[in-house]
């Protein structure tokens, strides 16, 4: 304690809070002081955190209970040291709890601490050189080894022994006084620890500071020994929510004005203080904007003044406030205001698609078609999930089949890619970086097939709190192993951000029976569907079917399409245009559709009447690129089975590759089978590859069929799910072909080559003209 370091958090006049302690012996007025500075403390619009040595509820303080209950003997029979150490077991035990309080700005208020085991410990010492080598010991333990928080202030509560001595008797014959402990029941041992408490005061004045109850012969009131403290305590404490509210705002007959401390701080946390139109910047933490937001729906102020009244002194601190706030005013609806970038590593592309199930988030992950899946890890492993359920002969199958397809997969894809560069018509001059980018997805394209589904891939997925919450229900409740794990982690990792917004995510009475519920039905219908439907083995299927769609006449649609031009009624709109001729509904159509310059002019919402559901089989791969499409209804696909085959691309029987190619799918089915057998009849889709045909439903609307179809016929597309638009895009114009029409960027030829290095080529453009600047 010569010249003791401040403590490792601090509090005081910063941004911290302020880490207070009473000290005194049994008797001195310590808890009534306690208690009269916490309420203080509390009236002043300060958050107090209430910590009590020894903490009797908590295991840390076991051996501090056996010592005073006399089951080691009596107080001299326990070494100072040896007791030092149960004493220091139950601080550090609580040194994370008063850490965190401190740091969040609150005011720790604690009864009894080091000091009290140095005073109690002390007397057992002989002289004032061993007990000050003691001291020196013990603060070294705590402060320094342990590094438990040092107080800001101790107060030590000196009231003469006579005075003690009589409270303790009054106490002692109270009918609510409990068994004593070895200290209470030795009067001298309080007289002593009262001397030594006196000692630490004087020797350091700057650690302890020392509050008389007597002067001049009288003890001294609770008020005015409150008084004293309090004086002390003042000048250390910041500024209180209400002080700090007070600063910022103040009331007038109209409502609120706001001071020019108010505005200096809304400068550092909103684009425009004046403007009706602002955002907010990195100076508020996302979870006090959605809690500051949540308030709108109960406050009529504008919104920068509930920040300054409520939210200022507490911005990305007080998690109770924002547990309040959020409760009760809007719950599920302000989990939609909160974002959170999070990202998983390693996923098969069976788990990639449950990650991007939901229709309310951003995804994206690494691409099949630009990226070779060669590369080994430092581990010489390639790049596929392994389940670690598996028994041994399982994996060690697994393994060796899974490295031999990719073991194929990256002669095929090096030997199409110079295969595609030889047979190039590219100028050698031309042959740049955009033209070795575009010959390389070329190959990727074409060798894609040949990745397993067990092929893993990083998933970066932006969601809303509520977004988040109901992906890690969905994968908590899926029967794929891989998918609850994953669940798990990302409930784990999000807390540790957004810990308020994702409380209820795996509670029993919410989450937990949301993820029953889900998990039950999904095996009660699979129950049902074994006993009532029969499978059917038939290699004789449609690629596309047009299972249904609305209206049967697309000109049905054309009083939706007038709706916000009149103000008439959809019935009376729909009456009158029944009595229209043919010609003018068209011409109404043609309106609405009007002169579209490219394919993100899209015509307006009336189109999102009309719909039309899809019962398709594709590739796998093709599925994963288009299944990202978020505004789609009815998206549900079938569990993955070799059953329904594969076809070989043309590049790969030019290049003379097509008997490896065939291998993959015979291993493949191998494989397939063997977890089957082995009773990993889920498991068994990671067995099957990219190129495996797939069977899957969505329905979309008439507006999103303009995005959808022009985009992926696109010529730089996969050569895969082009020609697999094209064949749904012919199925629409069969049943609203006016509509198909005006659908005028569905690209039905083009070189893809050449538009593929075309793009590579405006690629590179943009790069060098982001370097030159």
């Amino acid at each position: 304690m010569n010249d003791p370091k401040p403590t490792n958090v601090g509090g005081g006049t910063n941004d911290k809070g302020l880490f207070i302690v009473i000290e005194g012996t049994d008797g001195s007025g310590k808890s009534t002081q306690y208690e009269e500075l916490r309420k203080h403390l509390k009236e002043s619009g300060h958050e107090v955190v209430d910590i009590h040595f020894p903490r009797y509820d908590q295991e840390s303080s076991y051996f501090v209970r056996e010592y005073l209950a006399g089951n080691y003997g009596g107080a001299d029979d326990v070494g100072p040291y040896t007791g030092s150490l149960f004493y220091a077991l139950d601080r550090y035990q609580a040194a994370a709890e008063i850490k965190k309080a401190i740091l969040a700005g609150k005011v720790v208020l604690c009864d009894r601490y080091v000091g009290s085991n140095m005073a109690h410990q002390g007397t057992k010492f002989k002289n004032d050189e061993e007990r000050r080598g003691y001291f020196i010991w013990l603060d070294n333990l705590e402060f320094e080894t342990l590094a438990i928080p040092r107080p800001d202030l101790n107060f030590v509560l000196n009231t003469p022994i006579e005075t003690i001595t009589k409270r303790l008797k009054a106490k002692e014959q109270s009918s609510t006084h409990v068994k004593k402990d070895i200290h209470e029941i030795d009067e001298n041992h309080i007289a002593k620890s009262l001397e030594v408490y006196k000692d630490l005061c004087n020797l350091f004045p700057k650690d302890f500071q020392r509050i008389d109850s007597e002067r001049g012969g009288e003890i001294l009131g609770v008020e005015e020994i409150h008084k004293m403290i309090w004086e002390k305590v003042k000048p250390m404490l910041k500024q209180s929510k209400q002080e700090i509210s007070a600063s910022y705002i103040h009331k007038t007959d109209s409502g609120f004005e706001i001071t020019n401390a108010g505005k200096d701080y809304l400068q550092d946390v909103v684009t425009n203080i004046d403007s009706d139109v602002y955002a907010f910047t990195e100076g508020l933490s996302p979870m006090t904007i959605a809690a500051a937001m949540a308030r709108l729906s109960r406050r009529g102020d504008d919104m920068r003044v509930t920040l300054l009244d409520e939210f200022a002194s507490k911005a990305g601190k007080d998690t109770d406030l924002l547990k309040r706030v959020i409760t009760a005013f809007g719950d599920d609806s302000v989990q939609q205001l909160v974002g959170q970038h999070i990202v998983v590593e390693n996923a098969s592309n069976l788990l990639t698609k449950k990650l991007e199930w939901g229709r309310l988030a951003a995804y994206l992950e690494q691409s099949t078609r630009y990226i070779y899946f060669d590369q080994k890890s430092s581990e010489g492993k390639y790049r596929y999930h392994v389940p670690e359920h598996f028994d041994d002969t399982t994996k060690n199958v697994y393994t060796e089949k899974l490295d031999r397809i990719f073991d194929i997969y990256s002669e095929i894809v090096h030997k199409l890619t110079d295969y595609v560069r030889t047979k190039s018509k590219t100028p050698e001059k031309e042959q740049d970086m955009a033209w070795k980018g575009a010959t390389r997805a070329q190959a990727c394209d074409a060798a894609r097939p040949l990745l397993p589904v067990a092929t893993t891939s990083t998933v970066g997925i932006f969601a809303s709190g509520q977004a988040l919450e109901s992906l890690i229900m969905h994968l908590l409740s899926d029967e794929l192993p891989e998918a609850k794990i994953v669940g798990q982690k990302l409930l784990d990792e999000a807390r540790k951000v957004i810990p308020t917004f994702l409380e209820r995510a795996d509670k029993p009475d919410r989450g937990g029976a949301a993820i029953a519920y889900r998990a039950n039905t999904f095996g009660a219908v699979k129950k049902v569907a074994d006993e009532v439907l029969k499978p059917k083995h038939s290699s004789d299927f449609e690629a596309v079917t047009l299972s249904n769609y609305w209206p049967k006449n697309e000109l049905d649609v054309v009083p939706d399409m007038l709706y916000e031009h009149s103000n008439l009624s959809l019935q009376e709109i729909e009456d009158q245009v029944d009595n229209l001729p043919y010609e003018e509904r068209v011409r109404i159509f043609g309106a609405y559709m009007g002169e579209r310059l490219n394919r993100r002019h899209r015509p307006g919402r009336a189109m999102e009447k009309a719909h039309y559901s899809w019962d398709l089989i594709c590739d796998y791969g093709i599925f994963r690129d288009l299944q990202r499409h978020r505004i789609v209804d009815d998206l549900e696909w079938q569990i993955l089975t070799p059953r329904f085959g594969y076809e070989i691309p043309g590049l790969i029987d030019e290049a003379g590759l097509t008997d490896l190619f065939e291998e993959c799918f015979d291993i493949s089915l191998s494989l397939y089978s063997t977890l089957q057998a082995n009773s990993y009849g889920v498991e068994a889709q990671y067995a099957t590859l990219l190129g495996h045909r797939m069977r899957w439903k969505v329905t979309y609307n008439a507006r999103e069929a303009f995005h959808l179809h022009e985009l992926r016929t696109t010529p730089q597309g996969h050569p895969g799910y082009r020609k697999l638009v094209k064949q749904m895009h012919a199925k629409l114009a069969e049943v609203h072909p006016m509509t198909a029409e005006a659908m005028k960027f569905v690209n039905q030829g083009e070189d893809p080559e050449l538009t593929r290095l075309a793009a590579e080529k405006y690629t590179q453009f943009k790069l060098q003209q982001l370097d030159s600047n």
